[in-house]
């Protein structure tokens, strides 16, 4: 038996790599149509290249509570619900063993806090063991007592005190500390994020552009044709956990209708950025110095403006055409292998990217923008 192994696995990867291209086949040939099975096809496609290859992405080489897995596994879990395969379920429910549903090792970062999305999520939806969400709870009760540290540069000394100084933190956070009111019953959560993040809010974003910066170092600094720095997948980040957000607020929420006003603001400013190949530039404001369209931003720009259409917040008939460019961009940017290319490595500002750099948030956003989309009438 063991002497037949290795021809076994050859089979089994030969097997799967016509697997892999009969999908690719599949997709590619639905350019013009977005239909339920190329939608799948390609999540599927993309989700299971993530899995075989993590250790090889450098985001997927930490632990399980990194924030960059944690973005991750929110895409992950989200394709969990939508397809019902517990393939997509396993690693998640792995993480009693591997990290025992604890927080990031800075617990009050915000980064180290998007695990909790998912923690949250299982608890509610898969499996109400109060251990899963104790640490959660316990760090975030310590949080809510401790002085407010202010906003300022982006630096360790305050976003480890847990400041929410720069726009990713907007995805990272706000989102658990909604699920932790929702699954407690306790609105001190609620309430709670909702001050921090009109804070934030008012520290980091432009009115005049309706964008955000990433942080405050971005203030004074211009591109090369002399517009302002706005990040394409910081404003992603933004966009996607204004949806993840608003997905679990009560309706009846005091300041429900602030978020929902911004989403609606930032939507259409996002809509007036996209390029004519589908895609957003690194750098929203300068897309001639960073010519090639970028994956991760628009897989969370594709996600947020689908779920706007799903929650009647944006019409579909100003959006429809602008999300369909996303996706099949997104689908013409996966590589012959399975990987979802063209995706900004681990960073804050605008770089150039090739198609095949690729990151296990890109492919978390990349599943969330799939289920909405497949959701839209």
């Amino acid at each position: 038996m063991k002497k037949n192994l290795p021809i076994f696995l050859s089979i089994f990867a030969s097997l799967a790599i016509i697997a892999i291209i009969s999908i690719l086949v599949i997709f590619r040939a639905s350019e013009t149509k977005i239909d339920k099975t190329s939608i799948e096809a390609a999540q599927k496609c993309v989700a299971d290249w993530m899995l075989e290859h993590r250790r090889e992405t450098p985001g997927g080489r930490g632990q399980d509570n990194t924030w960059t897995v944690g973005a991750w596994y929110v895409g992950m879990f989200s394709f969990y619900e939508q397809t019902g395969d517990l393939r997509y379920l396993e690693p998640l429910m792995a993480m009693e063993n591997t990290v025992g549903w604890k927080l990031g090792k800075r617990p009050f970062f915000g980064d180290d806090q998007v695990i909790a999305q998912v923690y949250l999520d299982i608890y509610r939806i898969v499996k109400q063991d109060p251990k899963i969400i104790a640490h959660t709870k316990e760090i975030v009760d310590q949080q809510i007592a401790m002085p407010d540290p202010g906003l300022g540069a982006h630096t360790a000394t305050l976003f480890e005190k847990g400041a929410w100084s720069w726009c990713d933190g907007l995805f990272m956070a706000p989102p658990m500390w909604a699920r932790l009111a929702l699954v407690t019953g306790d609105a001190k959560y609620l309430d709670a994020m909702d001050e921090k993040y009109w804070k934030t809010y008012d520290f980091l974003y432009d009115k005049e552009e309706k964008l955000f910066y990433r942080d405050s170092s971005y203030f004074d600094q211009l591109e090369q044709n002399g517009q302002k720095i706005f990040w394409s997948r910081g404003n992603g980040w933004v966009m996607g956990g204004l949806a993840r957000l608003l997905d679990v607020m009560p309706a009846d929420y005091p300041t429900r209708y602030k978020y929902q006003a911004l989403f609606v603001e930032m939507a259409g400013r996002i809509r007036e950025l996209q390029q004519s190949d589908g895609l957003w530039r690194p750098s929203l404001l300068d897309p001639a110095s960073f010519p090639t369209g970028e994956t991760s931003g628009t897989a969370f720009y594709a996600y947020a403006l689908a779920w706007g259409v799903n929650n009647n917040l944006l019409k579909a008939a100003d959006y429809k055409q602008t999300i369909a460019r996303a996706w099949l961009a997104l689908i013409n940017s996966i590589q012959p292998d399975g990987r979802l290319g063209w995706a900004q490595p681990i960073g804050q500002d605008p770089k150039l990217v090739k198609a095949e750099d690729t990151e296990v948030y890109a492919v978390g956003a990349f599943l969330l923008a799939g289920r909405e989309i497949l959701n839209m009438k």
